[in-house]
C-alpha cells in the first residue's frame, strides 16, 4: 500500500524545498549575528522571511511516524515556516484517514508559499494556517490536543507549552526541535520538561540536532 509521502507531488515538493534550504547559509548568518532576546519577534520574523530552517528529513520520517502511531485528531506546531515538518504532519494525518494540522506562523510571505505548496500537495483540506504570534492564535485552539510541535523561536517553546498544558490529554507527545543546536534559549525549556514534577517522561532522540519528545503523563 501507497503512502502519501511517496506521492509524487508531495516528493516533489519537499524534494524542491529541501534543495532550496541547502541556499540558507548567508542569510541564516545574519539572523544568527543578532541577539533573539532583544530583538522583537516580528523583526527576526522579517528577517527570516526568506530563510528555510527546515527540519531534517530524518527528523521529518519519524514526525510522520508519531502521526501514524498515535493517531492524533488534533496536531498543532509551532513554527511553520516554508511548511516542510507540515507536510509531514499532514502525510500522517491523510494516512489514518482522520485528523487535523494546526500551524503557526508570523511571516506573510511564508504563509502565501506555503499555501501554494500546501494546494500543490493536494494536502491543503488538513492544514489550518494561523497568522501571527502564536502566544495569540493558539489561544482559542480546542483540545484534547495529542501531538505537539515546538519548531518555533526557541525563547518561546515554553511560553507555548505553558498555554497549551491544559488542553493536553495524557498520552500527548509534545516535541521540541534542535535541542542540542539551540540548547542556550531551549534550557528553560527543556529544564520544565525534565523535571518529572511537571508531568513529562522525556527522550532526546538523537536526529540531526536532536528532538526532544516529552510525554504527558
Amino acid at each position: 500500500m501507497t503512502h502519501t509521502l511517496a506521492d509524487p507531488r508531495v516528493e516533489t515538493a519537499l524534494s524542491r524545498m529541501f534543495a532550496l534550504a541547502e541556499q540558507d547559509d548567508a542569510t541564516a548568518a545574519r539572523l544568527g549575528g543578532l541577539a533573539p532576546e532583544s530583538t522583537p519577534h516580528r523583526e527576526l520574523a522579517d528577517i527570516a522571511a526568506g530563510i528555510y530552517m527546515p527540519i531534517s528529513a530524518e527528523g521529518g520520517k519519524l514526525l510522520y511516524n508519531l502521526v501514524r502511531a498515535i493517531r492524533p485528531a488534533t496536531v498543532v506546531e509551532f513554527g511553520m515556516s516554508f511548511g516542510i515538518s507540515t507536510l509531514h504532519l499532514a502525510a500522517g494525518v491523510r494516512d489514518n484517514g482522520t485528523g487535523r494540522v494546526i500551524t503557526t506562523e508570523m511571516s506573510k510571505e511564508k504563509i502565501a508559499a506555503a499555501h501554494r505548496t500546501f494546494a500543490e500537495t493536494g494536502l491543503d483540506d488538513l492544514i489550518t494556517v494561523l497568522e501571527g504570534d502564536a502566544q495569540e492564535t493558539l489561544a482559542d485552539v480546542e483540545g484534547p490536543l495529542e501531538l505537539v510541535l515546538l519548531d518555533g523561536w526557541k525563547d518561546l517553546c515554553l511560553p507555548v507549552l505553558r498555554q497549551l498544558e491544559p488542553r493536553l490529554r495524557p498520552g500527548a507527545l509534545v516535541v521540541a526541535d534542535d535541542v542540542d543546536q539551540g540548547e542556550g534559549m531551549l534550557r528553560p525549556y527543556l529544564d520544565y520538561v525534565r523535571d518529572p514534577a511537571n508531568g513529562y517522561r522525556c527522550v532526546t532522540f538523537p536526529i540531526e540536532d536532536g528532538m526532544e519528545i516529552s510525554c504527558r503523563l
